[in-house]
């Protein structure tokens, strides 16, 4: 696991001072690209005109998907919608990523995903066998993750007034096991696991839209992972929190934890597995891999004394073979997230700031 010094890290951001965050002033004029990509100017968009304007006790702690009781059952639903381009890369395609990014959603609620709903917004002329390849992909990964696609919704717009096809879903699960899980549930002490590599999606993407002529061969992680969060509720029930680090990569959704849970979170650069071909590839784009999306993993924060039977019960499931701990919880300063580089220093990860590749998903 992961060592740090609290007293070396804590002594060079002693000056750093984190004041009680203010309400949100949205003051942007228009919706860009940013907005969509999961990092500072999403977060703006919903906390200074979604989450006021919407505002109740469910929404307000801007979780997953949202958890409630109806009749003694515990519920989660969420909500999605896929823009990717292009609609069918190495590993995956846009209905496959819909269904599994719905289905993690309502896991990393703890859920059982049960039914998933699927909305179609057509482009005029777009290919009648292309959408079919795309439902039979839906239709697949539905059955792989153990959900039914059980109501939908059609539309067409003229040529030109979309990209092809986008497609929303929605999604219900039930919380069958004394569970709760947010990110506000974070503690001093607590331990980070991350399930895999970081950055297979977002550099098959990259790979896919012929950016450059990559020698590797890149394949998107996309997959459900409510087999793998049900391994490791198997070990134990005391999970504080689950994420799935889709847009804006692993710093953007742990500062998504840091500041929920008012907590800093310390990360070690050697203990986050990137391949050689992703960090190349970054290297060349000038792209953090910390900001890449993936897919088909999750960042799992649990206590000290589970983590190692966590890490083990991970390990022998096909998504969670590469599972390791890779940082801690501390209690101050409030919602920072820094990294131990692999040279001994040590940089604070803000949320990822515009956006370097958009529809990612």
């Amino acid at each position: 696991m992961p060592r740090f010094s609290d007293d070396t890290v804590l002594q060079q951001f002693e000056k750093i001072e984190f004041v009680q965050t203010l309400p949100v002033r949205l003051t942007d004029t228009h919706i860009t690209t940013a907005h969509g990509g999961g990092g500072k100017a999403t977060h703006r968009l919903i906390e200074g005109l979604f989450a006021p304007a919407f505002a109740n006790p469910l929404l307000d702690k801007l979780d997953d998907g949202a958890v409630f009781d109806i009749q003694g059952a515990r519920l989660a639903f969420t909500t999605d919608s896929y823009v990717v381009s292009p609609i069918f890369f190495s590993g995956g395609d846009i209905g496959e990523l819909a269904v599994n990014g719905t289905v993690n959603d309502l896991a990393m609620s703890g859920a059982e995903p049960l039914y998933l709903s699927a909305g179609f917004i057509l482009e005029e002329g777009f290919p009648m066998e292309d959408l079919r390849r795309i439902v039979e992909s839906m239709a697949r990964a539905a059955s792989r993750a153990g959900v039914e696609i059980v109501t939908g919704d059609t539309k067409v717009v003229s040529r030109g007034q979309a990209d092809k096809i986008f497609i929303n879903t929605a999604g219900v699960g039930v919380i069958r096991r004394d569970v709760h899980i947010s990110a506000a549930n974070a503690r001093p002490g607590d331990k980070i696991i991350l399930s895999g590599y970081i950055g297979d999606h977002g550099v098959t993407i990259m790979a896919a839209r012929n950016e450059l002529d990559f020698e590797a061969d890149f394949k998107s992680d996309t997959a459900a992972l409510n087999g793998l969060v049900n391994a490791m509720f198997d070990v134990t029930t005391e999970i504080r929190c689950l994420k799935d680090p889709t847009r804006g990569g692993l710093g953007t959704t742990l500062n998504e934890i840091a500041k929920a849970a008012e907590v800093t979170i310390a990360i070690k650069e050697t203990s986050i597995p990137v391949r050689d071909e992703t960090r190349g590839a970054c290297e060349i784009l000038g792209i953090d891999p910390l900001y890449i999306a993936n897919e088909g993993k999750l960042i799992a924060v649990v206590p000290p004394e589970v983590a190692d039977a966590v890490v083990a019960a991970m390990r022998e499931h096909p998504l969670g073979q590469d599972a390791r701990v890779i940082g801690e919880v501390w209690a101050e300063p409030k919602g920072l997230v820094f990294l131990q580089t692999e040279i001994g220093g040590n940089r604070v990860v803000d949320m990822l700031v515009g956006d370097p590749l958009p529809r990612i998903c």
